[in-house]
């Protein structure tokens, strides 16, 4: 599959975020080449009228300035030094940065302003950021969430066709705790009738706890238009006899209630104080039940 890259310099580099339990988000790069069918990301570019199909992914955006006009907009004035996360809207360590290094530069710049920052990612390349992550946790509060919501290597290849191997993430996982740097693991999405299993569940978590992880979560997959119908048709190629079941659950809606995503966390978090795992951290990446992400695309 042949991947663009479009240097393209950026008039802003923080983004307003709205319902999703954090106020700014820092993307360096727009497009995804994990291209996971569930990315709900998907749903954002069907709504700005941008392919979200197969064709998401194969066109990146690198910021070329983002560090530059990072480093102006926490020098101003009115800047109240919030929580900023990298990644909301695509994964700051996927393959591109080995080469541009802006989510680097990104970090150093947040360092630099003792500003928090949170990370996501399923990408292990954050291990090279290692110094710059452990001298910016000295000024200010920093935590990173690794998603990764299966170990089942069947469901990992037909889910996320360009992604780290989850064993390798669980590995940058404890590099990033013994250095002290808080590292999470996120179980999401998980996937009903697919990674929902009580032994995959079990699994994932005592990899976590094996791995230091300091916290854990989980939420069950979301379906909005863009991501339901590129996730669906993927269903319906690789476990075709589950089709019935998410028609029957996504039904008119994207979310899932309380009486199919309580017993789930309930589940994982039982799984947590079983193993040990406690969550240290005051700074919370989990999403809520229904997040509302704006100006993902500035």
């Amino acid at each position: 599959m042949r991947i663009e890259y479009r240097e393209e310099p950026c008039k802003s580099a923080l983004n307003p975020v709205k319902g999703m339990g954090f106020k700014w988000s820092l993307n360096p790069y727009m497009g995804c080449v994990h291209r996971c069918t569930f990315c709900y990301v998907r749903h954002f570019e069907h709504r700005s009228d941008r392919p979200f199909d197969d064709r998401y992914g194969t066109s990146i955006r690198v910021k070329t300035n983002v560090a530059a006009v990072l480093r102006k907009e926490l020098a101003r004035g009115s800047w109240e030094h919030e929580l900023v996360v990298v990644g909301a809207a695509t994964d700051p360590y996927q393959p591109a940065e080995g080469r541009y290094k802006l989510t680097r530069g990104c970090l150093e710049i947040l360092r630099d302003a003792s500003n928090p920052f949170g990370i996501i990612t399923r990408g292990p390349m954050i291990v090279r950021d290692l110094d710059v992550l452990v001298d910016a946790a000295r000024r200010a509060e920093v935590g990173v969430t690794f998603s990764i919501p299966t170990l089942d290597e069947d469901v990992w290849k037909r889910t996320e066709p360009s992604t780290a191997h989850p064993r390798q993430r669980l590995k940058a996982v404890k590099t990033l705790v013994d250095a002290g740097v808080q590292a999470r693991v996120g179980m999401a999405p998980i996937l009903p009738g697919i990674s929902d299993r009580p032994e995959q569940l079990r699994e994932v978590v005592l990899a976590a706890r094996e791995a230091g992880a300091t916290g854990i979560w989980a939420n069950l997959l979301f379906l909005r238009p863009g991501t339901r119908e590129h996730f669906l048709e993927h269903l319906a190629e690789d476990w075709p006899e589950q089709l019935p079941l998410y028609e029957r659950l996504y039904e008119g809606k994207a979310y899932l209630g309380a009486g199919e995503t309580k017993p789930l966390r309930a589940e994982v978090s039982a799984l947590a104080r079983e193993f040990g795992i406690r969550d240290r951290r005051k700074l919370k990446l989990a999403p809520p039940p229904e997040p509302e992400q704006l100006s993902l695309t500035l």
